[in-house]
């Protein structure tokens, strides 16, 4: 199989980087390869692309740049977020409130502080996978120091209310921090106007360098630090900086930003087609919210059969698709997600989530409605599960 013949639809996995973003990082690598702490001028050229990186993040999120700290990967992002609020709060209290469907960065992240003498309240969330605010509010005590809520789920795609969530949060004088690393340069973000005080991004979910995150921490965040060791980000996140990481993810950033209204509209269409396509197979259905999730998410699930056997039998055909979280794919429990939105146990494992990026286009999915078409039969015709009706002799 040659990477011509590759469908290519797993985006909220990773992303490939874009050219412009490359070119940019190169230099980084070679000629400007200096530590950004030293004190000689390749060192300055390196600390002057690492501010102007910072800058291009911190307009992204109309943040300020010193609120901007970069970090390895989204999830060390959710661990310092998390960790660092939980322990420079303790004197207030420990309790922590987030969602049934968070990624596992938050939810082992919790669970992993349960066992540190914190309570953690893990809301239900509706069918569509969406948190009710009204629950946020009614969960908030007295010794409540965080609210951590996804901003977009990665494997069914539901778009949070986080600006009401953030206003309930502001109002109770609770910290917010979301999970941003499927919504960043794929919805609008204003960390202002939602009152978020921490957001987490990644930079290899649109089309940036992997290995690179952020962290946006507002000024009124009191915050222990997760790594220790240098004076980096002004001395809240030791480690010699990733000078070509940073540039590429503040360039990814700001062109995704830029060219959002024009994907949204191009993926839209797309999503469209490929949902009309799938659901005209006999017990399918969408899973997620219908209109408030992301662009490029479609998450299906297809009852008598396994989402497994389906990935095996497209990969076969060059299409690349997954049944939920790439952090999670070795895993045969059934996705914490699409239980946590009431689905039954056995249904769950006929989910195909397909995620649509910048390669893809009508021609892709008309291919790919026609495989899965071909696949759910054949697959529904060796199932001893599957009703005489839905069977094709």
């Amino acid at each position: 199989m040659t990477e011509s013949h590759i469908i290519y639809m797993d985006n909220a996995a990773t992303t490939p980087v874009r050219q412009e973003v490359v070119d940019a990082m190169i230099p980084y690598m070679r000629e400007n390869f200096g530590n950004p702490s030293s004190l000689y001028d390749i060192a300055k050229i390196n600390r002057e692309a690492v501010a102007l990186a910072r800058s291009r993040v911190a307009r992204a999120l109309n943040a300020e740049d010193k609120e901007i700290y970069f970090t390895s990967c989204g999830t060390e992002s959710d661990n310092w977020a998390i960790k660092g609020t939980a322990f420079a709060n303790r004197d207030k209290g420990k309790h922590i409130i987030t969602s049934a469907i968070e990624h596992h960065a938050v939810l082992y992240t919790c669970q992993w502080l349960e066992k540190q003498g914190f309570e953690v309240t893990y809301l239900p969330v509706d069918e569509f996978g969406m948190v009710n605010p009204k629950d946020v509010e009614a969960a908030i005590r007295p010794d409540t120091v965080l609210i951590t809520i996804m901003f977009a789920n990665n494997e069914i795609g539901t778009i949070q209310p986080i600006a009401e969530i953030g206003k309930i949060a502001r109002e109770h004088n609770v910290l917010f921090h979301t999970d941003a690393v499927q919504a960043a340069g794929h919805v609008p973000i204003d960390v202002k106007a939602m009152n978020i005080d921490m957001l987490s991004i990644s930079g290899h979910k649109f089309n940036g360098p992997k290995g690179t995150g952020v962290l946006y921490i507002g000024k009124r965040v009191k915050l222990d630090s997760l790594m220790h060791g240098g004076d980096q980000e002004r001395k809240r996140r030791a480690g010699t900086e990733n000078v070509a990481g940073i540039v590429g993810i503040g360039l990814a950033l700001e062109l995704s930003v830029k060219e959002m209204d024009a994907t949204t509209k191009r993926l839209d269409a797309l999503r469209k087609r490929l949902v009309d396509g799938l659901l005209t197979i006999p017990k399918s259905r969408l899973n997620g919210h219908p209109t408030k999730r992301l662009p490029n998410n479609v998450n299906v699930i297809f009852e008598y059969i396994e989402g497994e056997s389906i990935l095996l039998m497209l990969n076969r055909r060059g299409i690349c698709a997954s049944t939920g979280s790439a952090c999670n794919s070795a895993s045969l429990e059934p996705s914490h997600v699409l239980t946590a939105c009431g689905i039954p146990h056995e249904v769950v494992h006929g989910s195909l989530r397909l995620t649509l990026g910048e390669m893809n286009t009508q021609e892709d999915v008309d291919i790919v409605i026609d495989a899965v078409k071909d696949i759910v039969q054949k697959l529904r015709n060796m199932s001893p599960l599957t009703p005489d009706e839905l069977r094709k002799y």
